[in-house]
């Protein structure tokens, strides 16, 4: 295998497990906060926005994994 061609499958990966990751953890960030809802209508507005707040830092997660597949990307040129 070329150099080029390992870099690209080095690229795939970062893309997947850094995608695979965050997806499973934001489905059962979800699950629990709704399931919290459903128990404490009352605090559904609290819930929400550590909801939102936990999901924006998960998927700051994917996008780091893909600046590292560009960069990755980068070097085969």
């Amino acid at each position: 295998m070329t150099e080029s061609a390992l870099i690209a499958i080095a690229a795939a990966i970062a893309i997947a497990l850094s995608t695979l990751g965050p997806a499973l953890g934001q489905g059962r960030a979800a699950k629990a906060a709704l399931e919290s809802i459903a128990r404490q209508p009352d605090a559904a507005k609290e819930i929400r926005s550590t909801l939102l707040i936990s999901l924006a830092l998960m998927e700051a997660l994917t996008i780091y994994g893909l600046l590292i597949a560009f960069m990755l990307i980068g070097k085969i040129g």
